[in-house]
């Protein structure tokens, strides 16, 4: 028996996916939620073997949760839903440990294809979702790799739109200093552009591990 938890706070698509996954014999819905919070409790409690999870969710989203539940619970296999194929969100629940992602206005059928498909140890993305994005964070990583810990701290500075003169006062260090991270970051990232550097920072400015 495959035991199902989900997480959802829109209950019209809660409804959906109960009523698709209860006609299957071989399913068990262990539990229902609305929150991050509950669903970290249920998963504690059933420990069921798939989890799908909205990713906007009150208390605790469906990437924090997830973080969570693949830090205590490895074995299990978690699913995003989302109402958007936003980049971001597609990498951060990859990135929180989740072996699949669907967009909710898919056929459900889908779902069953994607749970099958992580229960074989693979990954499953809707077929909505241009798969090269995670190639791009692949790219991402190497650039982040490349940079010192002080480049990095600078990095989030110039994110929040500071100066050079007002990051050299928060880091209490010269302007000439900060100027030459500047330098080496736009170098060391394949920058071009007056702005470029900024635009990198604001868009890395979560995804950055100081």
């Amino acid at each position: 028996m495959i035991t199902i938890a989900i997480a959802e706070d829109h209950l019209s698509v809660m409804d959906g996916i109960e009523l698709l996954l209860r006609y299957e014999d071989n399913f068990e819905i262990v539990g229902t939620v609305t929150n991050g919070e509950d669903l970290i409790e249920l998963v504690t409690k059933k420990q069921p073997r798939i989890v799908l999870t909205d990713i906007r969710m009150p208390r605790i989203d469906g990437i924090a949760a997830t973080k969570i539940i693949k830090k205590r619970f490895p074995h299990v296999k978690v699913i995003a839903l989302s109402m958007f194929d936003q980049e971001n969100a597609i990498k951060e629940m990859k990135n929180a440990g989740a072996s699949g992602y669907l967009i909710k206005h898919s056929p459900l059928k889908e779902i069953l294809n994607a749970i099958s498909v992580v229960l074989d140890g693979k990954e499953y993305y809707d077929a909505a979702i241009d798969l090269s994005i995670l190639d791009n964070d692949n790219n991402t990583q190497q650039k982040k790799s490349l940079l010192t810990k002080s480049e990095k701290a600078i990095l989030r500075l110039i994110a929040q739109g500071k100066t050079s003169s007002e990051i050299a006062a928060e880091r209490f260090t010269a302007v000439s200093t900060v100027e030459k991270h500047r330098k080496n970051m736009i170098k060391k990232l394949g920058l071009e552009g007056r702005t470029a550097l900024y635009d990198y920072a604001k868009s890395k400015q979560y995804n950055f591990d100081l």
